[in-house]
């Protein structure tokens, strides 16, 4: 698994402006994005944040689905 895409507590902090890790943890929740709690604090990934957002990865078929057509 690729880590590019984690953010850190230390990025999310600057992300959200709350300091407390608590208070980052609880930002991302109450948006409806899943988040983990490791030793050195919250941290989530861009995609959970992008699927909390509604943006969800394009497929790789060839195939549209005419619900991705708007």
């Amino acid at each position: 698994m690729s880590t590019a895409n984690v953010l850190s507590c230390e990025e999310l902090k600057a992300i959200t402006g709350y300091q407390r890790p608590a208070d980052v943890a609880r930002c991302l929740r109450e948006q409806g994005v899943r988040v983990f709690h490791g030793r050195t604090g919250p941290w989530t990934t861009l995609d959970l944040i992008n699927h909390a957002g509604g943006i969800t990865p394009a497929s790789n078929s060839d195939t549209l689905d005419p619900a991705e057509i708007l």
